[in-house]
């Protein structure tokens, strides 16, 4: 793209973590290492069942003494229930930010400039960097940050595409909550999983997935012949199953894609009617 485009992301929500022990009540929860967490510098991460499954994917922000939590809006009741059923005695205050602030996703080139910008919480993405800037603020706001900054309206697809083509899930489109796993789902290509941290819930089964050579699947992106197939279409290859797709767009998808059937390429992958090309991310 000639010029730095913005999509507003109109899914994606904000919590706001404060108090005492909000740095290690996350920490004991969540799969990153919260130590990495500083201003400017964002970290991905995911809230897990018992069993290593994942429940929840989120952004986190410092912004002074406060956490910002950006996850998918619509879920965010439920993760903020979650979060307080561990919350026991830990002084830390959850609070359900709703449309206090925007969430813009900034990308093509020039976009790393908007990184810390004063105006805004501002930072280059965290899973990947192709991926640009993430930019909270003000609803209110958006329309002189955009101005001031140059940046053009892009349509939803447009990052879509980019996020796809890099092999980033997006929430549960693509993590299928208490069925996906952080490895199959390229958490630690992506920067989402700490193995040095210590303790965090579903972190028994990550280990092991990781140190054991266990992973069997793994979420790739997939060129389309074809029309575009329904997220949980089966992926076969010689009538046998190949894996299971994800969220898409016209003639891009992600598909979680068995690895001994990849080893096979002598017969096509198959979605319905439509033929699947694996694209691993560069």
């Amino acid at each position: 793209m000639p010029t730095s485009c913005f999509a507003i992301m109109h899914d994606r929500g904000v919590l706001r973590l404060t108090g005492p022990d909000a740095r290690p009540f996350l920490q004991g929860l969540i799969s990153n290492d919260i130590d990495l967490l500083a201003e400017g510098r964002p970290l991905y991460a995911a809230l897990l069942t018992p069993q290593g499954r994942c429940l929840f994917d989120f952004i986190l922000y410092l912004q002074g003494e406060a956490i910002l939590l950006e996850g998918e809006r619509d879920r965010l009741p439920s993760l903020s229930q979650r979060l307080s059923m561990y919350r026991l005695r830990a002084k830390v205050a959850i609070e359900d930010l709703g449309h206090e602030l925007a969430v813009l996703a900034a990308f093509g080139p020039g976009s790393e400039g908007l990184a810390g910008t004063a105006e805004a919480v501002a930072a280059v993405d965290p899973r990947r960097a192709e991926l640009g800037v993430r930019v909270l603020l003000p609803p209110a706001a958006v329309a002189g940050f955009v101005a001031d900054h140059g940046l053009q309206p892009a349509p939803l697809e447009a990052y879509d595409r980019l996020r796809i083509a890099l092999g980033v899930p997006d929430g549960s489109r693509d993590l299928v909550p208490e069925r996906a796993l952080l490895l199959e789902s390229g958490f630690e290509e992506l920067h989402g999983v700490s193995f040095t941290k210590g303790c965090f819930v579903g972190q028994e089964l990550t280990a092991r997935t990781k140190h054991r050579g266990l992973v069997k699947k793994r979420l790739l992106p997939v060129r389309l012949a074809g029309p575009l197939p329904a997220p949980g279409t089966p992926v076969t290859r010689n009538g046998r199953d190949a894996g299971e797709m994800r969220s898409g767009v016209a003639g891009l998808a992600l598909a979680l894609l068995r690895l001994d059937q990849l080893r096979d390429s002598a017969a096509p992958l198959l979605a319905g009617e439509t033929e699947l090309t694996p694209v691993p991310p560069p």
